[in-house]
C-alpha cells in the first residue's frame, strides 16, 4: 500500500522512454552535437528537483529548482574520447512541444565541442541511477542512428567513430524492445500496474481473473498495432485521463461488486484500447526503422505481458497467497486497496485535465 501511496507524491506521465533521452552527432567538420532531455517525472524522490512542489507551481519556482538540478548533473557528466573527458559548450534549448503537458517539468540542453585529432572511441556517462534509457549515436551522412540501452548511473558501451552508425542485430534489437516493454510497466507504468492490481483485486478466481488480463491483453496490442503502424492516433488530451479514469472505473466497480459481471470483460476491453495508445508513445519515440514494425510489436508487447505478469503475481505473493482464504480478505485487503486505487486514479485524473 505504501507504493500506492507514493503515486500521490508526484504527475504521472508514464509513457516516455525514461529520465533521459540523449542524442549525439559526429559532424564531418570533426565537431559534435549532443542533445540531452531529462525528464524530472520519472526520477526517484530523492533526485527529482521538484520533490515537494505542487502540481501547479510558478515558473520562478521551476526555474529555480531547475537550475540547481541542471547544474549538479552537468557538473558530474562525462564524455570522453578514447578514456580521456572531453571539454564541451552548453546552450539550452527550449523546452519541446507546447502540447507535451509534461514540458514545463523537464530541461534540454545541447553540448557542442570538437573531437579530438585520431580519436577511435567515444563514451558517455552520468552519475545518477535514473534506469535504463536511451543513447542514439550518428555519424553525420549516416541513414540510421545507432541506439545504445545505457544503464543510469554507468557508462555507456564505447562507441566506434570509424564505424557507420549500422542498427544493433535482430537478437538485440528484440531484447531492447522486449525489455522497454517489461519496464515501461516494471517500475516505470504507475497508472498501467493500478490498473492491473484494480483487476487482480475483484477476485482472486482464475478464470474471472484470466478473462479480464485476456481481454485486456488483446485490445491494447491492437490499437498499438494500429497506432505503429500510422493507421490510428488519438491526442494525449484525450487518451491520459480516460487512462486515469479507466483505474477510477475498475477501482469503483470492485467496492460495488465481488464478482465478474459480464460487461466487466467488455469495458476492460475497451480501457485497454486507451492503454494501447498510451504505450505506442514509448515505441515513436525510438524511431523504429519500418523493417522493424513487426519485430518491435511482438517483442513489446511481449514485454509488456510479462511486466504485467509480474505484478499480479506479486500481487498474489503479498495478498492472495497469505489472506486470500481469509473471510475478512474482502472487507480488509480488497476493499481498501480498491478505494485507495480510485483515489489515486482520481488524484491523476484531475490532475492531467489541469496539465492538458
Amino acid at each position: 500500500m505504501a507504493g500506492l501511496l507514493m503515486g500521490l507524491s508526484w504527475p504521472a506521465w508514464p509513457h516516455g522512454l525514461g529520465a533521459v533521452q540523449a542524442d549525439i552527432t559526429f559532424r564531418k567538420d570533426g565537431t559534435f552535437i549532443m542533445d540531452v532531455q531529462v525528464d524530472p517525472e520519472h526520477l526517484p524522490a530523492s533526485l527529482n528537483p521538484f520533490a515537494g512542489l505542487p502540481p501547479v507551481a510558478t515558473e520562478q519556482e521551476m526555474a529555480r529548482h531547475r537550475l540547481a538540478f541542471q547544474t549538479d548533473f552537468l557538473a558530474q557528466l562525462a564524455l570522453s574520447f578514447d578514456g580521456k573527458n572531453s571539454t564541451f559548450h552548453l546552450e539550452p534549448l527550449p523546452s519541446p512541444g507546447s502540447t507535451d503537458p509534461a514540458a514545463a517539468w523537464r530541461f534540454a540542453f545541447r553540448l557542442t565541442g570538437s573531437v579530438p585529432g585520431g580519436a577511435r572511441r567515444f563514451t558517455w556517462s552520468h552519475p545518477f541511477a535514473m534506469g535504463q534509457y536511451l543513447l542514439r549515436i550518428q555519424n553525420e551522412g549516416d541513414p540510421e542512428a545507432r541506439a545504445i540501452w545505457v544503464e543510469g548511473g554507468r557508462s555507456s558501451q564505447p562507441f566506434d567513430l570509424g564505424a557507420p552508425g549500422l542498427p544493433q542485430t535482430r537478437p538485440g534489437r528484440i531484447w531492447l524492445y522486449l525489455s522497454l516493454g517489461f519496464t515501461h510497466i516494471l517500475p516505470n507504468g504507475a497508472d498501467h500496474i493500478l490498473f492491473v492490481l484494480g483487476l487482480f483485486f475483484l477476485s482472486l478466481r482464475v478464470k474471472p481473473l484470466l478473462l479480464q488480463v485476456t481481454s485486456f491483453t488483446v485490445a491494447h496490442s491492437l490499437t498499438l498495432a494500429l497506432s505503429l503502424f500510422g493507421v490510428l492516433s488519438l491526442s494525449p488530451r484525450i487518451v491520459e485521463p480516460l487512462i486515469a479514469l479507466s483505474i477510477v472505473y475498475v477501482a469503483v466497480e470492485n467496492l460495488l461488486t465481488d464478482r465478474v459481471r459480464p460487461w466487466r470483460v467488455a469495458v476492460v476491453f475497451s480501457f485497454g484500447l486507451l492503454h494501447g495508445l498510451g504505450f505506442a508513445g514509448a515505441l515513436h519515440d525510438l524511431h523504429i526503422p519500418k523493417s522493424d514494425f513487426l519485430g518491435a510489436l511482438v517483442s513489446f508487447n511481449a514485454g509488456v505481458e510479462f511486466g504485467q505478469l509480474a505484478v499480479i503475481l506479486l500481487a498474489f505473493l503479498v495478498f492472495g497467497w497469505a489472506f486470500g482464504k481469509k473471510t475478512w480478505y474482502r472487507a480488509r485487503i480488497s476493499i481498501p486497496a480498491s478505494a485507495l486505487i480510485g483515489l489515486v486514479g482520481i488524484f491523476w485524473t484531475i490532475q492531467r485535465l489541469c496539465f492538458f
